[in-house]
């Protein structure tokens, strides 16, 4: 019994429970929906700390090889230096001396420098030519390519300073080139620029009219172009066409419906039927035809007191004979109506339809002459657009240039001379390594979360329940002992010599701190997951117990033959008659397990060359466990299982046992396992944390599904985290054969 579930919280969640079953939380809505996102946040970071403990060696792997990398790059990078000056290019405004720009800056107008072409102007290739003369009187080995690559020349923030730096791994190098610059800057400013300003201006000139030509050119174009094509758009004229289409086909497909209608209306009325139909809706040919009838009527009435060649008889046959001419004249006229309107009316939907179709046509032809249209429309524009472009440029220009070359030119002066740098500006070692470090810890993390991304095992139980929506009856946890007691099973010999390292048993006899019967060990949560299982196997069945089940897994190696060996000899400490049969005929393990000879077992006792009593043999030290082992391995395995003779022994198997535990080859792939599990009360499935693939595992429990094989649930194996807890207890029984602690 575990001692980890608290009375007192059981008594209060039961409390909570209602007569329908269902669970009421404690708290209000809006608390237990805080508290179940808060929870949810806790797994989902749990879960992340899990992935990072059980991926530790990767992450600590790629975080010391990119830190390696980033720590050898920044100890391989070359020292460089760099220096720095600042120049004013603008005055600094005066509020008390009235400038020529003030006027107009109520309309918007900005006159001050344009930082980004002045910089350009300061990297020209015709600038630097001359420094690039003076500076290689000192060093040769400076061309205008290597000055411009290690040059910056920027704008310091809104200010009307520009700095100049320049990088060089010799700092003396760096003062003597930045002096050079600052002193071909500050001549530049004095002399050249003024004439630079008025080329420029000259040029701009020159450009605006030819711009304002090409643009003059392009408007008349564009207008006669309107003005032949009779359109302002081609896009709304498209569309206006295209909706006049659509109306077209609208009012086409109305007009020949009709006309269909038309057309079977006139063939209707050249039949009998269709003849007969419009007649019965004439008022005046139905007024004749009750003439008629009553006529006929007072006929067969009078008939009755005269005789047939009487006055009054012929009176009214030749009162009747008179209509039928008249009523055969109506018919005539009231038919020749109406064909003469379903005539007129097919004719006038077929003019319809003509003119409708020709109309459309004519708009389809003018729509696809359209692209062509639309295609030299939008070159004009484009070709205008671009010309009104530059023209508005070069306007813009012009004016600054004019009002630049009208105000008085003030000389550029330093505000900052440039000084021999003395600390590197690179490799910055600080920096590289904080961010090396932060670099190669995100790349560690992402490493270990792809290769997460990338398993397809399961790591925990509540995974494994998730995904599967299977009853759990069990985690068994891991168990170095009983592993490496399996590992060395074929290292041993069979015998009776060897019955005190079976491995339940001697597991059972292994105490640690033993004292008033309690006691806290790896191989008692063993032992106690074992118990746990086999009580909530035998819960399964409220109307009879379970008597025979089949134990198997997805895949080999999942630990199903060591849990089916286990939980045989757990059934037996309880008290039960049990029959341990090794149904793997392709690898069998239990007569490894059970230290036992394979000679004979159920393929003989199957094939009829062995009796049971020779075939089944007692479990060595635990007298209440037999075993049946697989015995030599037929040619086909399935068919033995599938055998008639093989359902027959399960039966019998059934009447002398108490539980029948069947240990069978893995699912995928095999049918052994579902041929046996037909005949018994289901299945249990194993699945090994951290070894079973997920995606064979839903596959099998798909085929499962299918196959509606019983599947009592499954059992977790090989769980290495502590499910179990570290408070529990347990109280030792002894058991004839086999010590064990309950």
């Amino acid at each position: 019994m575990n001692s980890s579930g608290n009375p007192l919280h059981s008594s209060l969640i039961h409390n909570h429970v209602s007569n329908t079953g269902r669970h009421i939380s404690p708290y209000p809505p809006n608390e237990s929906l805080i508290f179940a996102e808060i929870n949810e946040d806790d797994n989902n970071l749990r879960d992340f700390f899990e992935v990072l403990r059980r991926r530790s060696l990767v992450v600590a792997g790629v975080s010391t090889a990119v830190m390696s990398g980033v720590v050898g790059l920044t100890l391989q990078q070359e020292t460089i230096y760099e220096g720095r000056f600042q120049i004013l290019v603008e005055p600094v405004k005066d509020d008390s001396v009235p400038k020529i720009t003030e006027s107009n800056q109520g309309s918007g107008q900005k006159n001050e420098l344009d930082y980004e072409t002045q910089i350009e102007v300061l990297k020209s290739p015709e600038l630097m030519k001359g420094i690039v003369k003076q500076i290689q009187v000192a060093y040769s080995e400076v061309d205008q390519k290597t000055l411009l690559e290690n040059l910056t020349i920027n704008r310091v923030g809104e200010t009307k300073i520009i700095e100049v730096r320049y990088r060089n791994t010799n700092p003396k190098k760096v003062k003597n080139i930045l002096d050079k610059v600052s002193k071909a800057y500050l001549e530049y400013s004095r002399e050249d620029r003024q004439s630079n300003l008025k080329q420029g201006l000259n040029f701009v000139k020159r450009e605006q009219q030819g711009v304002q030509t090409r643009v003059d050119r392009l408007q008349k174009q564009l207008q006669i172009f309107r003005q032949r094509n009779n359109f302002i758009d081609p896009d709304s004229q498209q569309a206006q066409i295209a909706n006049q289409i659509r109306l077209l086909s609208e009012q086409r497909l109305n007009v020949e419906q009709r006309l269909a209608k038309a057309q079977s209306e006139y063939t209707r009325l050249q039949t009998v039927d269709g003849a007969q139909a419009v007649l019965r809706d004439a008022d005046t040919y139905k007024a004749i035809v009750n003439q008629i009838r009553q006529a006929e009527a007072e006929i067969a009435k009078e008939l009755t007191r005269f005789q047939e060649d009487s006055i009054q008889i012929e009176i009214l046959q030749e009162r009747r004979e008179n209509l039928l001419p008249l009523l055969e004249q109506e018919a005539r006229r009231i038919l020749g109506i109406r064909m003469a309107e379903a005539a007129t009316e097919l004719q006038t939907l077929q003019r319809q339809q003509q003119q409708l179709v020709e109309t459309q046509s004519f708009l389809e032809r003018q729509i696809k002459q359209l692209p062509i249209l639309a295609r030299e429309y939008t070159e004009l524009q484009q070709k205008l657009k671009v010309a009104t472009e530059s023209l508005n440029r070069l306007s813009e220009t012009r004016e600054k240039l004019q009002i630049e070359v009208a105000q008085k030119e003030t000389q550029w002066r330093i505000v900052e001379e440039a000084i021999q740098p003395e600390d590197p500006a690179s490799p910055n070692i600080p920096r590289n390594v904080i961010l090396g470090l932060v670099a190669s810890t995100l790349m560690g993390i992402s490493a270990a979360l792809i290769l997460e991304k990338l398993d397809t095992t399961y790591h925990s139980v509540d995974a494994l329940k998730e995904k599967t929506k299977l009853p759990l009856l069990g985690t068994i946890p891991f168990q170095r002992q009983l592993n490496s007691k399996k590992r060395n099973t074929n290292k041993r010999l069979p015998g009776n010599q060897q019955q005190e390292d079976l491995p339940l048993t001697s597991l059972s006899r292994r105490r640690v701190g033993v004292g008033n019967g309690y006691r806290h060990d790896e191989s008692s949560k063993f032992l106690d997951a074992l118990r746990v299982l086999y009580t909530n196997i035998q819960l399964l069945s409220c109307d009879r117990p379970i008597s025979s089940l089949v134990i198997s897994s997805a895949l080999p190696g999942d630990g199903k033959s060591t849990l089916a060996f286990h939980l045989a000899l757990t059934a037996c400490a309880m008290g039960r008659r049990v029959l341990l049969v090794d149904a793997n005929l392709r690898r069998p393990t239990i007569h490894d397990l059970a230290q036992t000879s394979n000679l004979g077992g159920l393929s003989s006792l199957i094939a009829g060359s062995l009796p049971a009593q020779e075939a089944i043999v007692p479990m060595p030290g635990v007298t209440e466990l037999s075993i049946l082992t697989a015995g030599p391995t037929p040619p086909d395995p399935a068919k033995l299982l599938s055998s008639l003779k093989m359902r027959q022994l399960m039966e019998e198997f059934k009447r002398h046992y108490d539980l029948v535990i069947y240990d069978t080859p893995p699912l995928a792939g095999l049918a052994d396992a579902s041929l046996l599990a037909s005949a018994t009360d289901g299945m249990i499935l194993s699945v090994s944390m951290e070894k079973t693939d997920r995606k064979i595992l839903q596959q099998t429990l798909e085929s499962l599904k299918m196959s509606q094989i019983p599947l009592l649930g499954m059992v977790a194996n090989r769980v290495k985290n502590d499910l179990l807890g570290d408070n529990y207890y347990s109280y030792h029984v002894e058991v004839p054969g086999v010590e064990v602690e309950v």
